[in-house]
């Protein structure tokens, strides 16, 4: 009988192992992104989603011509801390006769220079100060999880009101993000911001890890049922990187925001897909507006509706400032 029991308390054991074992290395892949980037980032540029959802398969050349003109900027190297006590970095160039501040927040496992490689120049010449925040765990800021927005939303906030402690002439603030970033922006929205923040840009953000995690399953690998996968994944998140997945959704910040929005989407997005854009519009409350990029895939926008995307910026720059 003992034995019996022991095997059996054995084979559990086992079953167990096997059954978070799966869930710890799709939690490296996704959540834990220090030590692993390099190996990720090989390993995941293989996809065709990936390839095809991204500015260089279409614009090499003017995204490599737009983060080549970042770099060459004079920016200063600004920090500070996070809620949860993490060294946090952005450069910030500032503009001649500026208008307005532009915070600018990327995506996942993105740069800013990357993400607004074709934007940045046109906001600078525009009058814009720049704020490029490196989001915890990518670039010079520290960390060692990506968390989707359930922390990044308070890095946002944070960096809104690093933003305004410095605005000597109270310039308005408007807070922008890309894929994640974007995610973040609108998080970031249900907390209490500064004054001088007047509206948000949110292009191709999801709504939530959760719903974001299940629609890569289905489309990109066809797996409908991964619920066992999702507890595994929320599993390790609270325990190890200090979030709940339901943390990283948009939802109640939409119901709360009062705040103008400026949604973008790509109609052929495939990495986030357009429901996610069009969720976030109907759940919001504030003055807003969608629009959707015809034929435009996944932070493309700017590049294949250059003349719109650019027009709706300025106007409603113009309509808020």
């Amino acid at each position: 009988m003992i034995n019996k029991i022991i095997k059996a308390l054995w084979a559990a054991c086992l079953a167990a192992s096997v059954f978070m074992a799966s869930g710890w290395s799709f939690f490296k892949m996704t959540v834990r992104c220090k030590e692993q980037k390099k190996i990720i980032k090989k390993k995941w540029f293989e996809l065709s989603h990936i390839k095809v959802n991204h500015p260089r398969h279409k614009y090499e050349k003017e995204y490599e011509e737009g983060k080549a003109w970042c770099m060459q900027q004079d920016m200063q190297d600004c920090y500070m801390e996070s809620r949860d006590g993490l060294l946090l970095h952005a450069f910030y160039l500032p503009a001649a006769n500026a208008k307005r501040f532009v915070l600018l927040s990327h995506g996942y496992k993105g740069s800013g220079f990357g993400d607004f490689a074709y934007t940045a120049r046109f906001l600078h010449e525009k009058n814009c100060n720049l704020l490029f925040i490196d989001q915890r765990c990518c670039g010079a800021s520290k960390g060692e999880y990506i968390t989707f927005g359930a922390w990044e939303q308070y890095d946002v906030q944070e960096w809104a009101y690093y933003i305004a402690r410095r605005n000597k002439e109270k310039l308005p603030i408007y807070l922008y993000g890309e894929s994640m970033g974007a995610a973040a922006v609108l998080m970031a929205s249900g907390h209490k911001l500064p004054d001088e923040v007047r509206g948000l840009v949110a292009d191709c953000g999801f709504r939530s890890m959760k719903g974001q995690v299940k629609d890569m399953a289905a489309e990109w690998f066809h797996l409908h049922w991964i619920g066992l996968m999702l507890f595994r994944l929320d599993l390790f998140c609270r325990v190890l990187a200090g979030f709940r997945m339901k943390d990283a959704d948009t939802a109640e910040a939409m119901k709360k925001n009062k705040r103008p929005v400026l949604f973008f989407h790509g109609a052929d997005d495939t990495y986030v897909n357009q429901k996610n854009s069009r969720y976030n519009y109907s759940m919001c409350r504030a003055p807003k507006e969608l629009v959707i990029i015809p034929e435009a895939r996944h932070l493309c926008s700017p590049y294949d509706g250059k003349e719109l995307y650019r027009a709706k910026l300025l106007s409603f720059f113009k309509k808020y400032d």
